[in-house]
């Protein structure tokens, strides 16, 4: 048995991107090394803990009670260390650094461009590399894939932290010239036909689910993994998509809005881990959006 304590963070790192990923090959491409690099860690590691750590099942590696173990206990030590080794101060202008995002489309047209309007101001050495996370964002943060996640997600696991960001409802859009002049009724809105975003993954949007316990499905006629070019589908026809408010708002003069019977409140997050919970450059830019969001609220309200 190798002895434990040469076991170095390097190779607890390797340990959990594979448990992360459920695959050599996987981590090795998050890592940047080889394959072969990453399996000479593992068999290192085995032997220290005198454990086979990962077993194969079907197309990848699932690991053992002891090393679902290891990757607990260790998981908070490398967060910790890496949180020393951060500075202690932090000067926007002077800072150099990439800071990855994982969001979707909602984010991207409401928090991303003032954020970075400020970055630009404030932080011009700050780079931003933004992740499309569809229903894969909390993989993406687990792994550290991604630094940050916003969207309108749920993380209760330990070892997350999150803070409430906005506070949105799903709204109607359609043709201008064919829209309704108030809001669609429930009978209305289950018989007209819909243009669905489905938003990729496993994800399903509140307004579905309000509508199942009613009893009610959508007429879906055509289904969209994005609402990016909804109006583009949308004018000219007789179709109806469901959207949140603030997604609404940049589709232009020839999309009209109008209320959902079926509006479904969900709440926008921003979730990080320990890995930069204490890190003066991420607490610098976690208050940074939520100013944001604070001043998207505002103008909500009038104020």
């Amino acid at each position: 048995m190798t002895d434990p304590l040469a076991t170095d963070f390097a190779a607890l790192r390797v340990l959990r991107l594979v448990h992360a990923h459920g695959s050599f090959s996987r981590a090795a491409e998050g890592l940047g090394v080889t394959q072969s690099t990453v399996s000479y860690t593992i068999d290192r590691l085995r032997r220290a803990f005198g454990d086979p750590l990962f077993v194969r099942q079907g197309g990848g590696v699932v690991a053992t009670d002891r090393c679902e173990e290891i990757v607990v206990a260790t998981a908070r030590m490398l967060d910790d260390f890496v949180a020393l080794s951060e500075p202690r101060g932090f000067d926007p202008a002077q800072a150099q650094a990439e800071v990855r995002i994982s969001c979707n489309y909602y984010e991207r047209v409401t928090i991303l461009p003032p954020l970075v309007r400020l970055l630009r101001a404030q932080a011009p050495g700050l780079r931003l590399h933004v992740l499309s996370s569809t229903s894969r964002g909390k993989e993406q943060l687990n792994r550290g894939e991604s630094d940050l996640l916003i969207g309108p997600v749920r993380i209760d696991d330990a070892g997350f932290y999150g803070r409430r960001l906005l506070a949105d409802h799903y709204v109607c859009v359609m043709d201008a010239a064919r829209a309704p002049k108030g809001a669609m009724s429930m009978a209305e809105f289950t018989a007209a036909p819909h243009a669905m975003v489905t938003y990729g993954g496993n994800w399903r949007s509140a307004y579905l689910e309000q509508m199942e316990e009613a009893g009610l499905h959508p007429n879906t006629v055509i289904e969209v993994p994005s609402p990016a070019n909804l109006p583009d589908i949308l004018i000219g026809t007789d179709l109806v998509g469901t959207v949140p408010t603030r997604t609404a708002r940049v589709f232009g003069a020839g999309v009209a809005v109008v209320g959902c019977p079926f509006p479904a409140p969900f709440g926008i997050d921003l979730y990080w881990t320990g890995r930069t919970h204490a890190s003066a450059m991420h607490k610098w830019l976690r208050g940074q959006i939520g100013q944001i969001a604070a001043g998207l609220d505002r103008a909500d309200q009038g104020g």
